[in-house]
């Protein structure tokens, strides 16, 4: 895909968020075993995401990308994946339903398990410590011992990705994503719930479509759409010897693919033009994101969108903007224009958890429902005044019923944050806010006349 490009060459530019580990030979030793492994997801499937994104760029779907901040591997469990993929299609549906295009699934999972860290030191109530860098690196134990780096994390990394996408791959394909299920999608949590209420409706409505269809004549059960679904993905490509690892090159092109996840974003700490994360990543044939901060102006992101896609083939690049709500609307027009008249064919994601993080009165970090959703609708603001398409949603989430974000229907509060705050890393909105995003994202689309 590009000249003078091998899965290795970023190793000759600076790579900023690279852990420092303590025995080259053994991070060697992981990587090659690593490397011997088969490929987590393959070729087609990037493909294929790509041609839905292509579609989300032209206006005519819409993206969904949401998971955890950092998997853990203290919490991975078959009911733990399930639950979040439950709650990503719930919200699907909603989406789909209320704005009567196609939603692309995209989970923050099966590989999202390094974190970029501000510093690599952090305070631990009293005690300053390694920065925990996510469970693929170290473990968020209060101890030197257990913030020391180590590759063998890397290959248990691996491992949980591999039986996570085997168990997604089920649930997709086997019956749980069935449209026929809508109703049994809802946990007891959210079934009580305002939003859980307005679900219900929602669901009455599509069975009563699917009986409509059946009474036409048309044979649901062979409608292979109604009952299995993709839901890919994606993760921060940030350590990237695992990365390399992984990149294998496709029979069929003969092109490069990092075969650790269907989509690879950089983030805004490693997002340098002359750095190692946008090096390796313009040469992989996978469909990339790109975080995109207050602080970003409309050269540097002209510049990026040309290194990483010179051939503008649409979907390759998706925008992810994480702007704060009291910033977006006037700081992304700007971006957008530009983007729009150099003609570069890219998504534009809406990510209205980054840029409202605060802490709590107590000292908990948190997020706060209201400014996660004037977040949104600033973004979608901001388009409507472009022409542009808002494409998508970026959100991190749990299906726990986890008190980490302030707000949403159940109106959390300062004090409610202990009751169940379980994040290894950033807050995450639980089932009900979740649900209650969705609703919400529709609406204001609507009332945009963007939907």
């Amino acid at each position: 895909m590009a000249k003078a490009w091998t899965p290795s060459s970023w190793q000759a530019f600076p790579a900023s968020q690279q852990p420092d580990w303590p025995d080259q030979g053994d991070l060697d030793r992981a990587l090659k075993q690593i490397a011997s492994y088969p490929p987590l997801v393959f070729a087609g499937e990037a493909r294929s995401l790509q041609s839905s994104l292509a579609q989300v760029a032209a206006g005519n779907a819409f993206l969904l990308q949401a998971g955890d901040c950092a998997e853990s591997f203290e919490e991975f469990s078959a009911n733990n994946i399930r639950e979040k993929l439950r709650v990503i299609l719930q919200m699907a549906v909603v989406l789909t339903y209320s704005l009567g295009v196609p939603v692309v699934k995209v989970g923050r999972i099966a590989g999202q398990f390094a974190k970029p860290r501000s510093s690599p030191f952090e305070k631990v109530g009293d005690v300053e410590l390694p920065s925990f860098r996510g469970h693929i690196v170290n473990s968020d134990a209060a101890t030197d011992a257990a913030r020391v780096p180590t590759p063998e994390r890397l290959v248990q990394a691996y491992n949980q990705s591999a039986a996570t996408l085997n168990l997604l791959r089920a649930f997709t394909k086997g019956g749980f994503a069935d449209l026929g299920r809508v109703h049994a999608w809802t946990q007891e949590f959210v079934a009580s719930s305002p939003e859980g209420q307005r679900y219900d409706l929602l669901a009455a409505e599509i069975d009563r479509a699917l009986r409509f269809m059946r009474a036409c004549g048309i044979d649901t059960e062979t409608t292979h759409p109604l009952h299995e679904t993709d839901v890919y993905t994606s993760h921060e490509a940030l350590l990237l010897g695992y990365e390399e690892a992984l990149t294998r090159q496709d029979s069929l092109t003969g092109a490069w693919y990092d075969c650790s996840a269907h989509m690879l974003w950089i983030g805004e700490r490693t997002r340098q033009l002359d750095g190692a994360h946008v090096e390796f990543l313009r040469g992989v044939g996978n469909p990339l994101g790109c975080k995109v901060g207050p602080s970003t102006d409309a050269e540097f992101v002209l510049e990026l969108c040309e290194r990483l896609n010179p051939a503008r083939i649409p979907g390759r690049v998706t925008l992810i903007s994480r702007m704060g709500a009291d910033k977006v609307e006037d700081t992304l027009r700007p971006l957008l224009r530009a983007v729009k008249d150099a003609g570069h064919p890219v998504v534009w994601a809406c990510d209205p958890m980054h840029g409202n993080t605060i802490t709590s009165t107590g000292g908990r970090k948190t997020r706060d429902f209201a400014s996660i959703v004037a977040e949104i609708d600033g973004f979608v603001r901001a388009h409507h005044a472009e022409g542009t398409w808002p494409g998508g949603i970026h959100v991190e989430l749990t299906g726990d019923n986890v008190t980490e974000c302030l707000g949403g229907a159940d109106n959390i509060v300062d004090s409610q944050l202990d009751e169940a705050y379980q994040t290894v890393c950033d807050p995450r909105l639980n089932g009900r806010q979740s649900l209650d995003l969705a609703f919400h994202v529709a609406e204001t689309l609507r009332t945009a006349g963007l939907a």
